[in-house]
């Protein structure tokens, strides 16, 4: 019976009878005496008609400790907590927890506007609702604007000082900002039109903003995610595909792991030269260099790829030592070691999936699995042998390739329900797949949201997340910022804690609105968020339309359409890394020069790790000369004998040392984007055209006098010789020379 109900019977029950009034529950009767009636009395009646949230509440928290142990989890499988910065962990830890309160907080707010306590599932009262959102909301919103944003490039600054390191992140987000804040003038400026100024324009442009441009970011993230993770799983069904396309990988990656080591050396070389500098300015940071001469650890015997040369001593280090120098090098010592133990990380994977699927591979015929010990770094649950060889066999070759087939299948057809609702929401929402999933008690065109439909919904804000956070692992980002185990450079860690904060909300509130408006609209994630945006007519048009962009990149993942153009214009669009069995991005790599590749490195007979280890015993010693070897990608020679799969070290040739390379840091190079390779192809184009003949006979029917090297035949002998014999200099000299 709803508390409206319960009261108008007690009101009845009080003038019809004298003497009683009776309270009707369904597992027991209070009686008092109607003469005693008060206050207290219709107080308490009040408080036994209403529905107690203790349940509810404790489920909540319950939930909430639950979700602070998984994100302690992650975050101790990313970073090292003993050792990472608390001003690292706490912002990163609410980054992560708050986001996942929200995916808590929307079937819970469904939920709680139902009359009829016979639907209702967990549900908070309005009040303790509308504190858990404003605290959730506003707390994202602060980290994902301002504290993150900051305190990335404050732990990328390179600077000693904290007021340097300040100075340097507020500077390096200055034109972060700018532009922020200027979309933000011309949206005021609408609203004000619209709404004349006050304080919930200003407040509603702010939401609208922040909404729409995370919205932006989500659907096409989501877009590609809801077509990878199925495909992803289908693939990786079939042991024999999924060790092609790793054998495919394996190229490429070696080379950027090799690159990586490289320039890393290259920078310990450069810090190794100036640890050498003991006068001038160098004296000014003693202490700042001898801190980078402790974090390269370079050892004297340690044989190294990238020397310098004799004559090119004095061009590693530029001769006045600045503050900005150091921060630069500081900075880009720390990119180098990261992104060195990001690809060696990565390597590993490779070589320990590769194994492991070969492995299930070959137990077909024995009917066996062992995958032997288990490595150091291994986790718990590789570490733990329950089954026996013959059970694991069944398991990876019977159960796990056709769970992953069903499983592929179900979340792909989740991801057309999803895009479905996103397409027919705004003209026929009633069509609408996902809110059938959630309401399943319907009372004509209203329903309320009850446990199931919560649960049910819960899964769906979490696989549309997930499919956005998906793609953020695999679109190539700036900096080369990538998630490594028990190893994340610190500005990695706050991205991606942001891109968390950043996509969660407006997925969040993308999905409610699938739901009936009837139901949405009396939640109290609308009155924080969703009335802003629909504030406007732009903005409410914006948030029923946008969404159906999410076709293009649905198609641009499902057909490869990155690939496509990549091969057709040559360049810009090399946004994601797609599985390609015959790319041949290692010299004539494929996956045959990777599978020989893999089975050197596991077998210990690779012909770097050979002469790594022959130096290290030599000591470097015998060595006459530094040498750098090149990888053999970049030309046809001759294959190694024991695989046909080129590698580093496999043709060792001399190079002319960091010459290469500028005397002072610049920034580390970043992938060019669509406009600055169309440039570059422009001026490839006209600096390779040859001079036109026409031009170059203007001036020939001109004779020059004889002393401007006028004789034919002398000219053209001089040219010949590779020297011109009219050149001023002769006027002094005769031979060309400029005596003195």
């Amino acid at each position: 019976m709803s508390y409206r109900g319960c009261v108008g019977f007690i009101k009845v029950a009080i003038h019809s009878s004298r003497h009683l009034v009776t309270l009707r529950r369904p597992s027991f009767q209070l009686r008092f005496s109607s003469h005693g009636t008060n206050f207290n009395t219709f107080r308490m009646i009040r408080l036994l008609s209403s529905p107690s949230p203790v349940a509810s509440e404790v489920f909540a928290v319950i939930a909430l400790l639950v979700l602070s142990l998984i994100v302690l989890l992650i975050q101790r499988h990313y970073l090292p907590l003993r050792t990472t910065p608390a001003y690292l962990l706490v912002p990163v830890f609410f980054a992560l927890w708050l986001p996942a309160t929200i995916v808590l907080l929307v079937p819970i707010d469904l939920a709680s506007n139902a009359s009829d306590e016979a639907t209702k599932g967990v549900w908070l009262p309005p009040r303790a609702l509308l504190v858990s959102w404003r605290i959730s909301y506003w707390l994202t919103f602060v980290l994902t604007w301002f504290i993150l944003p900051i305190l990335a490039e404050y732990s990328d600054a390179g600077y000693r000082e904290p007021k340097d390191r300040i100075l340097y992140s507020l500077r390096q987000n200055a034109q972060y900002y700018a532009l922020v804040f200027g979309s933000a003038v011309l949206g005021l400026v609408y609203f004000f039109i619209s709404y004349g100024p006050s304080f919930m324009s200003l407040k509603g442009l702010i939401l609208a903003l922040a909404y729409c441009w995370g919205l932006v970011l989500a659907i096409y993230l989501m877009g590609h995610g809801l077509v990878a993770i199925p495909r992803n799983l289908v693939k990786n069904s079939s042991a024999s595909g999924r060790l092609r396309r790793l054998q495919g990988q394996a190229p490429k990656l070696y080379e950027k792991m090799e690159d990586a080591m490289l320039n890393l050396e290259e920078l310990e070389v450069q810090v190794s030269e100036l640890s050498k500098r003991k006068t001038g300015s160098a004296r000014d940071f003693q202490d700042w260099i001898e801190e980078l001469s402790d974090i390269c650890n370079i050892p004297e015997s340690r044989p190294r790829s990238v020397m310098p040369r004799a004559d090119n001593d004095g061009r590693i280090v530029p001769t006045v030592i600045t503050e900005k120098y150091l921060a630069d090098l500081t900075r880009q010592l720390d990119r180098a070691r990261h992104a060195k133990s990001r690809y060696i990380d990565e390597w590993d994977r490779l070589l320990h999936d590769a194994s492991k699927t070969q492995a299930i591979l070959d137990s077909a015929a024995s009917k066996k699995l062992d995958f032997g010990a288990s490595s150091p770094g291994s986790s718990f649950w590789e570490k733990t042998t329950i089954l026996t060889p013959y059970t694991r066999y069944l398991l990876y070759r019977r159960v796990i390739p056709y769970f992953r087939v069903f499983l592929g299948g179900f979340l792909a057809l989740a991801s057309v329900c999803i895009i479905w609702s996103e397409l027919v929401k705004a003209a026929l929402p009633s069509l609408s797949v996902i809110r059938y999933t959630v309401i399943h008690h319907w009372t004509g065109d209203d329903g309320r949201v009850g446990f199931a439909g919560q649960l049910i919904a819960a899964l769906w804000i979490m696989y549309m997340c997930a499919a956005a956070l998906h793609s953020v692992t695999e679109v190539k980002v700036w900096r080369g910022r990538a998630l490594v185990r028990r190893n994340t450079a610190h500005e990695s860690a706050f991205w991606y804690a942001g891109q968390v904060a950043r996509l969660t909300v407006p997925l969040s509130y993308n999905f409610v609105t699938f739901l009936s408006r009837q139901i949405y609209q009396e939640t109290t994630f609308y009155a924080i968020l969703g009335q802003y945006v629909d504030l406007t007519p732009l903005g409410k048009w914006f948030d029923y339309l946008f969404p159906v962009l999410v076709l293009v990149p649905v198609f641009a993942t499902l057909f490869g359409l990155y690939g496509k153009v990549k091969r057709l214009f040559g360049y810009g669009v090399d946004i994601v890394d797609e599985d390609d069995e015959n790319q041949t991005s290692y010299g004539t790599g494929s996956w045959r020069e990777g599978r020989d590749l893999i089975e050197r490195e596991l077998n210990g007979t690779s012909i770097s790790r050979s002469l790594d280890e022959a130096a290290s015993r030599t000591g470097g010693r015998s060595r006459a000369a530094p040498i750098l070897t090149v990888p053999a990608a970049r030309s046809e020679g001759a294959r190694t004998p024991f695989a046909t799969s080129p590698s580093y070290r496999d043709q060792p040739t001399t190079r002319a040392g960091p010459s290469s390379r500028t005397a002072v840091i610049d920034s580390e190079p970043e992938d060019d984007n669509f406009f600055a390779n169309l440039g570059h192809r422009f001026k490839n184009t006209f600096d390779t055209m040859d001079t036109p003949k026409w031009i170059q006979e203007i001036g020939d029917g001109f004779k020059k006098p004889k002393w401007m090297g006028g004789n034919d035949g002398a000219g053209e002998s001089s040219n010949r010789a590779g020297r011109s014999d009219s050149d001023i200099r002769r006027w002094f000299g005769g031979d060309g020379r400029i005596r003195l």
